[in-house]
C-alpha cells in the first residue's frame, strides 16, 4: 500500500492537536465501498516492560473467509499516552505495516475511532489522510459523544451524537453480547461503515479481519519477548 507523508510525527502533545486541527477539514465522511471483498484489518500491541509496540496489519477476504496477507512490524513508543491522541502512538508504526501490503484493499478497519472522537479525527481518520483509501474505526470502549445502548439482538445500533452531530454507531455485534463502537474514518460515510463492519464479522464479537490482525500482534509480541529474555 502506498503511504503519504503528511507531516512529521516528533511533536509535543500540543503541536499534535494543532495537527489534528489542521488535517480535520481533509477528512470526508461519504461514500461506501462497492463489492466488498478485500479488507483490511490493523491493531497495535505494546511491551510489558519496554518501550516498544507492534503494528500489525492484515488482509482478510471478505467471501472465502481468509487471511490473505499478514505483516508486523516493531517500533518504539515515542509519544506519551494521551487520550484523543492516539494516532500519534501508534499511526505510524500501523502506516509501516500496512504499507508492506502487495496485495488489493479497499477498506481498512482499525481498533479505534474515526469521526467519533473530540476533535473528529480520530485514529482512523488520519490514517485514511495518509492512506487515501476508505477507513473504519471499530471500537470496544466509546470515547466521545452521547449514545445509548441498542437492542439485545446482533445487527441492532444506536447512533452517537456529538455536538449535535451524528458520529458514529453502537452496534450489537453478538445477541446480548457487549456492542462496539463504530464510526467513518476517511472516505466513506456511517452506513457504509456499518456495512463494512457488518459485513466482517463472524460469529464474535469483533470483525475478523481486527480479531486476526490483534492475534498476529500478540503472537509476535510473544516471540520477541521470548527472543529477548523478558
Amino acid at each position: 500500500m502506498l503511504v503519504k507523508s503528511l507531516h512529521i510525527w516528533d511533536v509535543s502533545p500540543r503541536e499534535a492537536v494543532h495537527i489534528q486541527e489542521s488535517l480535520r477539514g481533509g477528512v470526508l465522511l461519504r461514500g461506501a465501498v462497492r463489492s466488498l471483498r478485500w479488507v483490511a484489518g490493523c491493531d497495535v500491541a505494546y511491551h510489558p516492560s519496554r518501550p516498544e509496540l507492534i503494528g500489525g496489519a492484515v488482509v482478510w477476504d471478505v467471501m472465502q473467509k481468509i487471511t490473505l496477507e499478514a505483516h508486523w512490524v516493531k517500533g518504539e513508543v515515542r509519544f506519551p499516552y494521551v487520550p484523543g491522541l492516539l494516532s500519534f502512538r501508534e499511526v505510524p508504526v500501523l502506516l509501516e505495516a500496512l504499507s508492506r501490503i502487495r496485495g488489493k484493499v479497499q477498506v481498512v478497519l482499525v481498533d479505534g475511532h474515526g469521526a467519533a472522537h473530540p476533535r473528529g479525527i480520530g485514529i482512523a481518520s488520519h490514517l485514511g489522510l495518509h492512506l487515501d483509501i476508505p477507513t473504519v474505526g471499530c471500537a470496544k470502549n466509546s470515547l466521545a459523544g452521547q449514545w445509548e445502548l441498542p437492542g439485545p439482538r446482533k445487527g441492532e445500533c444506536s447512533w452517537i451524537f456529538l455536538n449535535g452531530m451524528k458520529v458514529g454507531a453502537v452496534l450489537r455485534t453478538r445477541d446480548r453480547v457487549r456492542p462496539v463502537f463504530v464510526s467513518p474514518g476517511h472516505r466513506i460515510g456511517l452506513q457504509g461503515a456499518l456495512k463494512v463492519v457488518l459485513s466482517c464479522l463472524g460469529g464474535r464479537r469483533i470483525p475478523e479481519p481486527l480479531r486476526e490482525a490483534h492475534l498476529l500482534v500478540e503472537k509476535a509480541k510473544r516471540l520477541e519477548e521470548a527472543f529477548s529474555g523478558s
